[in-house]
C-alpha cells in the first residue's frame, strides 16, 4: 500500500504530473482498502479465514505487478485500487485469527503490530533504494513478486481453520460484555480520527523529510532511510502499549496516547532538521501506540463469533476515512499551504482520540470476555 507513497513523485514525472496531482490517483486503493473489509469478513465466515489469507497474498502480489506494468495514469490508479481490494482482507480476517485465543491479547496484538509496521518502516527505505537503481515500475513489480513468493511460504505453514459464525437469528447483544455500546462508540471515534492521522503520517512523512531536512540530506535514499528509522523504532511502542493494556485500564492508556499525539504532532509542524526528526519520532510512537488498544477493546466486549464482522466495520471506517488523506492533502497543498500545515490539522484531529479515551468505560475484570478461565 505504501509503495506509491514513496514512488509517487517519480511516477508523476513519468506521466507529466506534479506530486500534488499524482497522489490523487492513489485514492481508490485506500477507499477499497476499507470499503471491501465487510466483504472479506463475510467471505471468511462463509468459507474460512485461512483460505482468505491465501487469496490475500497472491491477490496483492499480482495487483502490484499490474501497477508496475501500467501504461497510463488511469491504469495505475486502477491497479492501486485492486491492491486495496486484496489488502482489505488482512485486518478483518487476519486480526480475527490473531485474537481468537484469549491469552495475553494486548501483548500479542502489540507484537503483531510491530511486524506489521515493519512493512511501513521498510517501504520508504526499500523503495528509496530501488528508485536509485530503477524507477517506480521496478518498485511495484519487485514488491509484487516478493509477496507472491511469501504467499507460497505461507501456504506451507498453513493449518486450515474455519471461522466461527454467529447463530442464525441470534440477537446482537448475545455474548457481548456489559457497556459494549459505549465502548464500541469510543473505539469507532478513536478509529476514525486515528485512521486519518495514521494514513497521513505514513504517507506524507517520507516526502516531508525530503523537503524539511536540508541540513541533513535531500537524497531520496537517505531521507527514506530516516523515515524508515522513525517507523521502525516507533513501531516497538506497540509491544509496550500491548503489555500495558493487559495490566492497566485501556481508558487511561488511550487518553494518554491522544494527549501525546496532540502535543508532538503539533511540534513536528514547527521544527526542521534534527529537531523535526526527533519530534517526528516521538509523535510516531504515540501514533503507532494507539494501534493495539482498539483491537483489545473489541476482544473484551465482542464474542469471537462476531469479531470478524465488527472488525470489518471498524477497519472500513478507519481506512475509508484514511482514504480522504490523499485528496485532502492534495487540496491543501494545491491551495498554496505548506506541508507543515497538514501536521497542524492532524494535531487538532488528535483531540478526538483524547475524547475517545474520556468516553471509554472502565471494565471490571469479571465483565471481560478475554479474562483467563479458572484453572
Amino acid at each position: 500500500m505504501l509503495v506509491f507513497a514513496k514512488a509517487a513523485y517519480d511516477a508523476g514525472r513519468y506521466f507529466g504530473l506534479s506530486y500534488e496531482e499524482i497522489i490523487v490517483y492513489g485514492v481508490a486503493g485506500f477507499v477499497l482498502f476499507g470499503g471491501m473489509a465487510p466483504v472479506a469478513a463475510q467471505l471468511a465466515d462463509r468459507y474460512s479465514r485461512s483460505l482468505l489469507m491465501v487469496v490475500y497474498h497472491f491477490g496483492i502480489g499480482i495487483a502490484a505487478i499490474l501497477a508496475g506494468l501500467a501504461q497510463s495514469v488511469w491504469q495505475l490508479g486502477a491497479a492501486i485500487g485492486l491492491i486495496g481490494v486484496f489488502a482489505a482482507i488482512y485486518h478483518p480476517v487476519g486480526i480475527a485469527m490473531l485474537i481468537k485465543s484469549n491469552r495475553s491479547i494486548g501483548l500479542r496484538l502489540g507484537i503483531n503490530g510491530v511486524f506489521g509496521n515493519m512493512g511501513v518502516a521498510a517501504a520508504p527505505l526499500i523503495i528509496g533504494l530501488l528508485l536509485t537503481v530503477g524507477d517506480w515500475r521496478l518498485c511495484f513489480i519487485a514488491s509484487g513478486l516478493f509477496c507472491i513468493g511469501y504467499g507460497i511460504v505461507f501456504i506451507t505453514a498453513l493449518a486450515d481453520e474455519a471461522a466461527p459464525t454467529a447463530r442464525s437469528g441470534a440477537r446482537l447483544a448475545t455474548g457481548f460484555a456489559p457497556g459494549w455500546r459505549m465502548a464500541l462508540g469510543a473505539m469507532l471515534l478513536s478509529t476514525a480520527s486515528g485512521g486519518f492521522i495514521f494514513g497521513a503520517m505514513t504517507f506524507v512523512v517520507p516526502r516531508y523529510f525530503e523537503i524539511s531536512l536540508p541540513s541533513i540530506s535531500t537524497s531520496v535514499a537517505i531521507t527514506g532511510l530516516l523515515a524508515s528509522i522513525v517507523y521502525a523504532v516507533a513501531s516497538f511502542t506497540q509491544v509496550g502499549v500491548g503489555w500495558l493494556i493487559d495490566r492497566v485500564a485501556p481508558k487511561w492508556v488511550l487518553f494518554a496516547i491522544g494527549v501525546g499525539q496532540v502535543v508532538f504532532v503539533a511540534l513536528a509542524a514547527r521544527f526542521t532538521d534534527y529537531a523535526l526528526f526527533f519530534a517526528m519520532l516521538v509523535a510516531m510512537c504515540f501514533v503507532f501506540g494507539q494501534i493495539p488498544i482498539t483491537d483489545t477493546i473489541l476482544s473484551r466486549y465482542v464474542p469471537d463469533s462476531w469479531r470478524a464482522r465488527v472488525l470489518s466495520v471498524k477497519f472500513m471506517v478507519n481506512l475509508t476515512i484514511g482514504a480522504s488523506v490523499l485528496p485532502i492533502c492534495g487540496a491543501i497543498l494545491q491551495a498554496g499551504y505548506q506541508m507543515a500545515t497538514l501536521f497542524s490539522v492532524m494535531s487538532v484531529l488528535a483531540l478526538l482520540v483524547v475524547m475517545a479515551g474520556a468516553l471509554l468505560p472502565i471494565q471490571a475484570d469479571s465483565q471481560r470476555l478475554d479474562r483467563q478461565p479458572a484453572e
